[in-house]
């Protein structure tokens, strides 16, 4: 049976790139939230710069909405075959509203509900400079009942730069889009939609993508340079850091490899400076030397990864949970990290936050893992609770005769910077003496080697514990990762609505595990784990740390996430 969430709608716009469905998006993301509607949003698109066929998903709510359904109320396409490229998530209850032209003889589009509306013909009759976008706007913001003066205002904002001749037209090509939404209505084409209820305090609330969470993460830790080769799709973050560079005393860097970021953030570090690298799993491939080089300096190093589906180029613009493994196991010889997997977006900035100051404190590298999906999500939350965070440096300034690698009962040596002090700041990438001479003393090589794996054991104490939800007595236990979360979440809310418990365990630190892991694995009679990848990647690492094997795993790795409708059907089967 379907699932039906009664308490929101969901829009979908699907067409080519080129075709103005960002700007649709962000226009009507914007009224909506601004007129007190919970509103979530997600892309998914092809990589290319023209053509294809691309697609956003928003969703309306009065209740908080964070997640991804597959269910398509109103679906608006701008291409003849945008209503295939979505057949699978239609359904006898979907509208679609467009050029029938586009679609009438689509045997996919039979079923569903189809209403007539030629955006580029209103467009063109209006005149100048007329986008068929902003019809579309109008429709759907005259649909979803939004203040008319409040979308005509955004898009006056949104052409601004183009001249008053270009904003009035387009201004009246919102409004010939509500007339028609009225139209719409009036006639009963449509079936009846959720009736919604805004709440003002919802106006005033953050609305943010990952890229956005992430890259204010990095600003509250004190970032000042950020390097990046662009690579989808972790490009936005490099780009959000770079725009905003003057605000914030950042340094922007956009580099001509990746050896070359991760050597340039290497030497920021060294200097003195707090850099963010952000980079995809091809490009985190080139940085892996790099990585070995902070592990036996013990340079604090802050890496950021958005995953991809490889191997190699893989699909550039799909989303898979694929490089756990690959950023654990990275760098040859061993040396203590820490790896983060935010699952929220209040958590991706909190914790890219906090990446800085674990990094100064504990001069290892921390790597915050996001994904395609993750990056390209956006919802409004009311803050990210900014104001308790500090910056901690770490630095000390240096006496003669300082000794960079000093023995320290926790591990942690103190650490100057070049022209901070009288000491003589020296690294080495050799096996090195206390004050960084290069050794091959077998004695003086072990206890450099315990002297780092004592701060993995500290690193172990302060790790996130993961997020339990539920009881420990249901009958089966989900685990998940990362950018899952909500999705996850979601499914068990449902499958709660048809009687069944279960207990939910989300990691959002995936290295080093927090200890408190043991006690929730052990009381589990029934474990489900959920990854976005082919092997189950963190199952697999939770058995070599725990021993206790996952067999029941729910992998999905076509290149898009989980859906809440999927995941109840794949869930619904453990229960049986």
């Amino acid at each position: 049976m379907a699932i039906e969430f009664s308490d929101s709608i969901s829009i979908v716009l699907c067409g080519a790139a080129g075709q103005g469905i960002a700007t649709v998006e962000t226009l009507l993301t914007s009224a909506l939230k601004k007129s007190g509607f919970h509103v979530f949003s997600t892309q998914e698109f092809m990589s290319r710069v023209r053509g294809g066929t691309n697609s956003t998903t928003i969703r309306v709510s009065t209740n908080r909405v964070q997640s991804y359904c597959e269910k398509i109320d109103i679906l608006v396409p701008f291409t003849r075959e945008a209503v295939s490229h979505v057949k699978n998530r239609l359904s006898s209850i979907s509208c679609i509203i467009g050029n029938k032209k586009l679609f009438e003889s689509n045997s996919d589009a039979q079923s569903c509900i189809l209403v007539d509306v030629n955006y580029e013909a209103v467009a063109e009759e209006i005149g100048h400079r007329v986008y068929s976008n902003s019809v579309a706007v109008g429709v759907l913001a005259g649909l979803l009942q939004t203040d008319r003066q409040l979308i005509a205002g955004l898009m006056a904002d949104r052409f601004q730069s183009k001249g008053e001749k270009i904003v009035n037209n387009n201004i009246e090509a919102v409004k010939r889009g509500c007339d028609l939404a009225d139209e719409i209505m009036s006639s009963n084409q449509l079936p009846p939609l959720p009736s919604l209820i805004n709440q003002p305090s919802v106006s005033s609330e953050l609305y943010l993508s990952g890229r956005d969470a992430v890259a204010l993460g990095a600003i509250a830790g004190g970032c000042n340079y950020v390097i990046f080769y662009p690579m989808a799709p972790s490009t936005g973050v490099g780009a959000f850091l770079a725009r905003n560079r003057l605000k914030f005393g950042i340094v922007s860097d956009q580099t001509e490899d990746e050896i070359s970021a991760i050597n340039k953030a290497f030497g920021a570090w060294y200097a003195g400076a707090r850099a963010l690298v952000t980079t995809s799993g091809g490009g985190f491939a080139l940085m892996t030397e790099g990585l070995s080089l902070a592990g036996v300096t013990e340079m604090p190093l802050i890496i950021h990864l958005g995953q991809r589906p490889g191997p190699a180029t893989g699909m550039p613009t799909r989303t898979e949970q694929g490089d756990l493994e690959l950023v654990l196991y990275s760098g040859h010889g061993d040396f203590p990290r820490v790896i983060y997997a935010p699952g929220t977006l209040k958590e991706a900035f909190l914790m890219t936050q906090q990446a800085f100051n674990i990094a100064a404190k504990y001069q290892v590298p921390v790597i915050i893992l996001t994904d395609h999906y993750f990056i390209n999500t956006s919802y409004n939350l009311p803050s990210l609770d900014y104001e308790n965070t500090i910056v901690e440096k770490h630095l000390i300034e240096t006496q003669s005769g300082y000794q960079r690698y000093q023995f320290t009962e926790d591990g942690i040596s103190p650490r100057g910077i070049p022209g901070r002090g009288e000491g003589f700041i020296r690294v080495d990438s050799h096996t090195h003496t206390q004050n960084s001479q290069i050794t091959e003393d077998p004695v003086i090589r072990k206890n450099m080697v315990d002297k780092m794996f004592k701060k993995l054991q500290q690193l172990k104490e302060v790790a996130i514990k993961p997020n339990f939800l539920g009881n420990s007595e249901d009958e089966v236990l989900v685990i998940s990762w990362g950018s899952t979360f909500h999705n996850v979440k979601g499914a068990i809310t449902e499958l709660g609505k048809k009687g069944h418990s279960l207990s939910y365990l989300h990691f959002s630190q995936v290295y080093p595990i927090h200890r408190s892991t043991s006690d929730y694995l052990k009381k589990a009679k029934k474990i489900v784990m959920v990854e976005n990848n082919a092997t189950g990647q963190f199952a697999q690492q939770l058995y070599l740390e725990f021993g206790i094997k996952m067999t029941r795993k729910v992998l999905k790795y076509t290149g898009y996430p989980f859906s809440i409708e999927e995941l109840v059907k794949e869930l619904e089967k453990e229960l049986k």
